[in-house]
Parts: structure tokens; C-alpha cells; sequence
């Protein structure tokens, strides 16, 4: 399977193009392979997006974005890499993914925010893939459904621009939209 270079930016891309990008993406069905589990991959996704190997960083940004496309959440919450003949655990920090820039198009219900994630990984928030704030002991952290029951951590940074982005358009509650969907932003506290 033929695997594109990722953009290193949103900067020069439209958020038509970005969404045709997203739309493009050909995945491995890993919905449909079940094989018999195997063990342990050796390898862990730290909370910052770092894939590891027997406790050192996977270097090579290919490789990650390979396993990225094999990687399955399964019911009972675990994550595993999966091909057609082995199914492999991989311990995943928080998120498996992490949303590392932002693009924003549009005002109000018109706007559309696209993601791009640490793997190269093109998202539009939507009724597909939406966006929400979850509350943990550190404070608020906001997600986004990527695939399947695989979410990225959206990235302090881009969390920030988030924020100015709602603050600015003076919603109530405090939120934005995207696809026509609205998406809060305020933790209700």
C-alpha cells in the first residue's frame, strides 16, 4: 500500500483541500482482521505522541505513521496493532494520537477547524470526528475523535488557539463551531 509523504503544514493548504486530503486517506481494514492476540508489541505511545520500542524512541517518522494505520482500539478500552495473521498490544499514555496544528476557515456557524496530527494525519472536526473537553486531575484537556474509537490529545498550543478562537467570537456557551456542528469549549465551571 502506497503510503503519501503527510504535509509538514496547514499553512499553504485550503480547508477544501485539506478536507479532499482527509477524505482521500486509504486505511488498512483493521476492523476486519481478527486474528488471535499474540502478546505484547514491546511498545508504548507516551502522552506527547512519542512511539517507543523496548523503551527507545521510534526515530523514523514513516515507521510511526505505518503502525499508526494498524493501530485498533478494542472494546474493552485496550489498544492493539493489528494485521491479518497477529494482533499485538501496545500501551497508548493517553491519547494515541495528538492534534499538533490548527487551521481555521469561517466565522461563527460558517467556520470549519481542520487538524493536522503528529502522524501526518488530516482531521475536520465534525459530526464525525468531533471535539470535546474532557476534565482530568491536571485540568482540561480537549480530544478528537480521529478514527474508530481513536482520539487525539489536541496539544497545549493548538488548545490555546482554540481558546482565543471562541473567546474572540463571544459564544455562550464558550465554543465553536466546525461542519455545523458546535462544539463547547468551557468546562461549565
Amino acid at each position: 500500500m502506497p503510503m503519501h509523504e503527510p504535509p509538514h503544514d496547514l499553512t499553504g493548504l485550503s480547508l477544501e483541500q485539506i478536507a479532499q486530503l482527509a477524505a482521500d486517506r486509504k486505511l488498512p481494514p483493521v476492523e476486519k482482521w481478527n486474528p488471535s492476540h499474540c502478546g505484547h508489541s514491546a511498545m508504548r505511545i507516551a502522552r506527547d505522541g512519542t512511539w517507543y520500542h523496548e523503551g527507545s524512541p521510534i526515530s523514523r517518522p514513516p515507521m510511526v505513521r505505518l503502525f499508526s494505520t494498524i493501530l485498533r482500539r478494542e472494546p474493552d478500552g485496550s489498544f492493539v496493532l493489528v494485521t491479518p495473521v497477529e494482533k499485538l498490544v501496545i500501551d497508548v499514555e493517553d491519547a494515541p494520537f495528538v492534534a499538533v496544528e490548527l487551521k481555521s476557515e469561517g466565522e461563527g456557524k460558517d467556520r470549519t477547524l481542520a487538524f493536522r496530527l503528529n502522524t501526518g494525519d488530516l482531521v475536520v472536526a465534525g459530526e464525525k470526528h468531533p471535539l470535546q473537553l474532557r476534565i482530568g486531575g491536571d485540568g482540561p484537556h480537549p480530544y478528537l475523535e480521529v478514527r474508530q474509537g481513536l482520539e487525539a490529545l489536541v496539544s497545549r498550543s493548538v488548545y490555546y488557539e482554540l481558546a482565543d478562537l471562541a473567546l474572540a467570537e463571544g459564544n455562550r456557551p464558550i465554543g465553536l463551531w466546525s461542519d455545523d456542528i458546535f462544539f463547547p469549549l468551557d468546562t461549565g465551571a
